[in-house]
C-alpha cells in the first residue's frame, strides 16, 4: 500500500529512497534518521518501507523544520550533482572509449539488508563492484536475479542447529522498479528451456546512474513450478540449478536486448552465468555467421572471473540434464551434440557439463581473484592448455577489493575527513594519505574506535534481549545470543559463511587451553561467531551446532557468542566494531576472501593464515599470521600446527599488546598496528584500485573495435 502523501516541499523523499545511492552516503542516510528514527529502526533501515509506513503529521513536521530541511537539501543536491557522468574519473580518463556498457552477470547481488537477494561473499562484491562503477563513472549495467523468497533467515533452535525460513519479499516496500523498459512496463522475455518456454519479467534497481536488472520467473504465463525457479538463491537441486542458470544466462542476454541496450564488454562473475557466452553465439549464428567465427566474437569481448579453488566447487551438470533443457540447442549453434559437449568438458574423458570450462572457452580475458588463488587456479587448468608451462596458463589474477564507502565506519571517516584530509575515503587508492593515517594521535582513535565497540556490544544485548522477551529463547540461548558480553573485553570475530574448509572450530580444539586463555580476569577474551551454513550443507551445520553448544558452555563465563542471522547489517556492526578479526581457512582453498579487508579498512588487525587475500596484505606490522611455515597435505596435522600456533599469538602477542596501555587507558602498541593496518590495507583492498585494474586490463581490451560489438 502506497504511504501518505509527501508536502510538496520535501517531495523528492521518493527519489532518494528509490535509489540505492542512499546505502553509501552517511548523510542520505541521515536524512532518513532524522525523518523518524524509530520507524527508521523498525523498518530495517529501509528508507521505501519507511515512507509506505511514516504519519502524515510527521511529514509535515519534517517539512517545517529548518533543521531538517537544510540537511535535506543538501543532500538532494549532493545526490543530483552525483548523477550525470560528465566529470568522473573514467570520463576525464578514458573518453569515449566504450560505445557501450560493461554488462556484469552474477548469480546475485547485495547491495543493502533492505533487499535481501544475496547469500554471501559472491553477492558481496557483486554489488561492491556495482557501486564503484558508479563512483568512477564507468558505463555498466548489472544482471541477475530478483530471487522473491531471497536467502533464509537463520534461528538457532535450543539444541543448537540451524533453522531456515524464507519470507516473500514485500516488492511495493523495496528499493525497486518493474518497469525497467523504455516503453513503460515492457514485454515478458521468452527463454526456451527444453520443449517449453519459460517467461521472465525484468525489475529495475538503480544505484546512483548504474542499473541492475532482476530476472523474474514468477509470472501468471509460467506453470507453478517455473514460477519457483527463480524463488531462491543456490538450490541444491541441481536439475533446478540448470534451470535458473540458462533464465540467468539466455535470459539475461534476451533482457539486454530488449532493452536496446548494447554493451561493450560482457563479463561473468563466475561459472554460474556462462551461458550468456553461448547465447551470444548462437545470435551471430543465426545472423549468418559461421559457428568458429562467431565463437571468436563473442571470446574477444568476454570478461571471465572465477572464485572458485577446488573442483568440486564448480557446476558440472550431468548430460542427462543438458540433453533434457538444451537438446536441440546446438542446432542453433550450427554444430552437433558431441560437438557442443565438447564446450563445456576439459578433455575427451571428461563427463557432463562443466559451466566453468564454457566460461574459460568462450572468455579471452580470464582473471582470479588473488595472487595465489592465480596460482592455484592455473595449476587447476593447465591440463586446459597443456603446451604451455604451468605460470604461463593464461588466467591471470586481480585481486578483489572493498567498497570503502560502504564498509568504513561513519565516525572514522569523519575523524579521517577532519585529520588527515576531505573526502579521504574516496580517494583511498592513492599513498598520499597513509603517512598522514599513521599521524592521527592515539587518544582519538582509540576513543572512535571504543565507541563503535560500545555500539557493537549494544546491539547485540539488544538482539538477545529481544529473543529473550519474545519467548522464543532459553536462558542457555540468551547466553549463547552474547548477553553476557562487555565492551572492555578483547573482542575477536570470527563472521563468514560456515562450511568445513573455514574451520570455524580450530580455535577449540584445545578447550583447557582456550578457557584459560578467555578467562583470564586480568585479561579476559570473548569470541563472537556469526554466519549461516548452506540448507542442504549438513556436515556445515554440524559445525553450527558445535559453534553454539559451546557458547553455552558455562566454562566460558558467557565470553563466547554466536549471533543468529548474519547479514550485510550484522556485518557492519562486527567489522567495524571487534577488536580482532579472525581467519583460519584450510591453505589454497580461499580463493580470497573480503571480510578481514572490510575489519581492516576500521582499524581490525587480521588474524589469519597466509591465504587468499593475506599472503598479499601482510607485511609484519598490520597483524599476525598463523601457522608460520606450516606446510602439510595431513589435515589433522594443519589443524593441530594452526592450533598451537593461534594460543601461541594469542597468549604471547595479541592478549599482552591490547592490555598493555598508559595511565589514560590508551594501548599505544596496539594502535600502531590498528594504524598501520588502515594505512596499508585500504589503499590497494578497495575497488577503486581493483576496478581501474579490470579497466585496464580487462575491459578495455575486451572492448576493441571488431567487425561487430556481440
Amino acid at each position: 500500500m502506497p504511504g501518505p502523501k509527501l508536502p510538496d516541499r520535501i517531495a523528492r523523499l521518493n527519489d532518494l529512497a528509490s535509489n540505492l545511492w542512499w546505502s553509501w552516503h552517511d548523510e542520505a542516510r541521515a536524512v532518513f534518521r532524522a525523518l523518524d528514527y524509530p520507524l527508521w529502526r523498525s523498518s530495517g533501515h529501509n528508507p521505501v518501507r519507511q515512507l509506505h509506513e511514516i504519519s502524515s503529521a510527521k511529514l509535515e513536521a519534517a517539512a517545517n523544520d529548518p533543521a531538517f530541511l537544510l540537511l535535506y537539501d543538501r543532500t538532494i543536491a549532493a545526490f543530483d550533482a552525483s548523477l550525470p557522468a560528465t566529470k568522473t574519473w573514467f570520463a576525464d580518463t578514458y573518453p569515449g572509449r566504450l560505445n557501450g556498457p560493461v554488462a556484469f552477470f552474477s548469480a546475485e547481488f547485495a547491495i543493502h539488508s533492505s533487499l535481501p537477494i544475496y547469500a554471501g561473499g559472491l553477492g558481496i562484491l557483486a554489488g561492491d563492484i556495482c557501486k564503484e562503477a558508479n563512483d568512477l563513472g564507468l558505463p555498466f549495467v548489472g544482471v541477475g536475479f530478483m530471487y522473491p523468497q531471497g536467502y533464509f533467515e537463520q534461528r538457532i533452535s535450543p539444541d543448537g542447529w540451524q533453522e531456515e525460513t524464507y519470507r516473500v519479499l514485500d516488492f511495493e516496500a523495496a528499493p525497486i522498479n518493474p518497469c525497467a523498459w523504455p516503453e513503460q512496463c515492457g514485454p515478458l522475455i521468452p527463454v526456451p528451456m527444453g520443449e517449453r518456454t519459460v517467461y521472465v519479467q525484468t525489475w529495475q534497481v538503480w544505484l546512483g546512474r548504474v542499473r541492475l536488472y532482476l530476472l523474474d520467473t514468477n509470472v501468471a504465463q509460467n506453470s507453478p513450478g517455473d514460477r519457483q525457479l527463480s524463488a531462491r538463491l543456490y538450490t541444491a537441486d541441481r536439475e533446478q540449478r540448470l534451470q535458473q542458470e540458462i533464465v540467468l544466462g539466455m535470459g539475461g542476454v534476451r533482457v539486454l536486448r530488449g532493452l536496446g541496450i548494447e554493451p561493450s564488454v560482457w563479463h561473468a562473475n563466475e561459472g554460474h552465468t556462462s551461458f550468456m557466452m553461448l547465447e551470444r553465439v548462437r545470435e551471430l549464428v543465426a545472423s549468418g555467421v559461421r559457428f568458429d567465427d562467431a565463437a571468436a566474437a563473442v571470446r574477444a569481448h568476454s570478461v571471465f572471473t572465477t572464485h572458485t579453488p577446488v573442483p568440486a566447487g564448480h557446476d558440472i551438470f550431468p548430460a542427462e540434464l543438458i540433453d533434457r533443457y538444451l537438446g536441440g540447442y546446438w542446432n542453433g549453434l550450427g554444430v552437433d551434440r558431441q560437438a557442443f559437449f565438447s564446450l563445456g568438458q576439459a578433455g575427451p574423458g571428461d563427463q557432463g557439463f562443466n559451466m566453468t570450462v564454457l566460461a574459460l572457452r568462450l572468455a579471452e580475458q580470464r582473471t582470479a581473484v588473488s595472487k595465489v588463488h592465480g596460482a592455484v587456479t592455473r595449476a587447476m587448468w593447465h591440463s586446459f592448455w597443456p603446451a604451455v608451462k604451468e605460470e604461463d596458463v593464461p588466467i591471470g589474477h586481480i585481486t578483489n577489493g572493498i567498497h570503502i564507502q560502504t564498509w568504513a565506519a561513519p565516525e572514522l571517516d569523519a575523524l579521517f575527513s577532519r585529520l588527515v584530509g576531505k573526502d579521504f575515503l574516496a580517494g583511498c587508492d592513492g599513498a598520499q594519505y597513509k603517512d598522514r593515517v599513521l599521524d592521527i594521535p592515539d587518544e582519538e582513535l582509540w576513543a572512535a574506535h571504543v565507541d563503535l565497540k560500545r555500539k557493537l556490544v549494544h546491539m547485540v544485548l539488544e538482539r538477545a534481549q529481544q529473543r529473550w522477551a519474545s519467548g522464543n529463547a532459553t536462558a542457555e540461548q540468551t547466553l549463547a545470543m552474547g548477553a553476557l558480553l562487555d565492551s572492555d573485553s578483547l573482542t575477536i570475530g570470527f563472521a563468514r559463511r560456515f562450511t568445513e574448509y573455514k574451520r570455524p572450530a580450530l580455535i577449540f580444539r584445545d578447550i583447557e587451553r582456550l578457557i584459560r586463555i578467555i578467562s583470564n580476569p586480568w585479561r579476559p577474551v570473548q569470541i563472537i561467531f556469526a554466519g549461516k551454513s548452506h540448507p542442504a550443507d549438513f556436515p556445515s551445520k554440524y559445525l553450527i551446532h558445535q559453534v553454539y553448544n559451546l557458547a553455552k558452555d558455562r566454562r566460558f563465563q558467557g565470553r563466547i557468542a554466536f549471533l543468529e542471522d548474519y547479514d550485510m547489517h550484522l556485518a557492519h556492526y562486527l567489522v567495524q566494531g571487534v577488536d580482532v578479526w579472525l581467519n583460519n581457512p584450510r591453505r589454497r582453498q580461499e580463493a580470497s576472501g573480503t571480510s578481514g579487508m572490510k575489519a581492516a579498512i576500521n582499524g581490525i588487525p587480521h588474524l589469519s593464515v597466509r591465504d587468499g587475500w593475506w599472503e598479499e596484505g601482510y607485511n609484519g606490522r598490520n597483524g599476525w599470521v598463523i601457522g608460520e611455515g606450516v606446510n602439510t597435505t595431513d589435515p589433522d596435522e594443519e589443524d593441530r600446527l594452526d592450533s598451537l600456533s593461534l594460543y601461541d599469538l594469542l597468549e604471547k602477542d595479541v592478549v599482552p599488546l591490547y592490555y598493555d596501555r598508559d595511565r589514560h587507558n590508551v594501548p599505544h602498541g596496539w594502535m600502531k598496528v590498528f594504524k598501520e593496518t588502515v594505512g596499508s590495507i585500504m589503499p590497494f583492498f578497495c575497488t577503486a584500485r581493483m576496478m581501474k585494474e579490470y579497466i585496464d586490463r580487462m575491459y578495455l581490451p575486451a572492448a576493441r573495435p571488431l567487425e561487430k560489438q556481440v
